[in-house]
């Protein structure tokens, strides 16, 4: 009796979880989503547990069913190194799926990425950029760059940066409403502050006076939800005053779009780093990936 007989409905369970659904497992391997429905009840049965929760709106998986994807996953990715490895295959290839916050997806990975892209043309790059804070394992990805301290949550992290932060606002927004003295004028001042998806609260704005860390809250009659970058963008605009990256500001404050506010309470920075799950089997190709990118 054959014991793996079994793999291309393993094969359809990975497809199904990388891709997010039934209807795109199935385009990605040529099928239908009853297809992919019946290979992987099957495979639950050969089991003897559920791995996955099913509604007519979307898919989960059951703790039995993030556990076995975890694993097989790594499986199949041994397979395929060991094929090119026989083969003696000399470029390096395969898939790394990456999600990343739009603040560094817009302004600090694509150089890193394009660099990566021209060493290793085989290499398939599959990339989120997103603010969500994705689950690794659950849906599949490799890697994932972060904002700030990372939380007890198990992850590998290796830090890339720290990145500084600068205080702005537009010069039309300074000569209509005055250039602030100390972090106190701020107060009468038009900030745009951010609000944080982790707790629905606006995010501190960081500043150093006299030696000293002072986090402060900022307020204002506009909040920005989901995407950081919005703050940059009505600063520019002229409607008040942001704390971006100093990355982020670089080129504003160079054609003079945006001016710098407070330069003496700067100093601050915050963390950017690279997780991973700390059991899963790395590709090559995602080794090589984490290499680049702490380059």
């Amino acid at each position: 009796m054959r014991r793996f007989d079994h793999l291309a409905d393993v094969e359809a369970f990975i497809t199904v979880m990388d891709k997010g659904s039934m209807t795109a497992g199935a385009v990605a391997l040529a099928t239908t989503p009853s297809v992919l429905s019946r290979a992987i009840t099957r495979l639950e049965t050969k089991l003897g547990t559920q791995l996955l929760r099913r509604t007519t709106r979307r898919i989960s998986l059951t703790e039995a069913g993030r556990a076995y994807l975890e694993q097989v996953r790594a499986a199949f990715e041994t397979i395929d190194q060991a094929e090119r490895a026989v083969q003696g295959e000399g470029v390096l290839a395969g898939r790394v799926r990456l999600s990343v916050s739009t603040t560094y997806g817009h302004y600090q990975l694509p150089e890193k990425l394009t660099c990566f892209a021209l060493k290793h043309p085989s290499v398939s790059v599959e990339l989120s950029v997103t603010n969500r804070n994705v689950d690794l394992v659950a849906e599949g990805f490799d890697l994932a760059i972060r904002l700030g301290q990372l939380p007890d949550s198990g992850m590998i992290g290796r830090k890339l940066e720290d990145a500084p932060l600068r205080l702005v606002a537009s010069p039309g927004y300074i000569v209509r409403r005055g250039m602030p003295r100390s972090i106190e004028d701020l107060a009468t001042h038009t900030c745009l502050p951010f609000i944080m998806p982790s707790s629905g609260r606006p995010a501190p704005w960081l500043f150093r006076v006299d030696g000293k860390d002072l986090d402060w809250i900022p307020q204002g009659p506009v909040h920005l939800e989901d995407d950081v970058l919005g703050t940059v963008s009505l600063a520019e605009a002229g409607l008040g005053i942001c704390q971006t990256y100093d990355f982020v500001a670089r080129d504003r404050l160079a054609r003079g779009t945006l001016t710098e506010l407070l330069p003496e309470a700067g100093g601050r920075s915050r963390s950017f780093s690279l997780i991973y799950p700390p059991h899963r089997h790395l590709s090559a190709a995602t080794r090589a990936l984490i290499d680049s990118l702490l380059e």
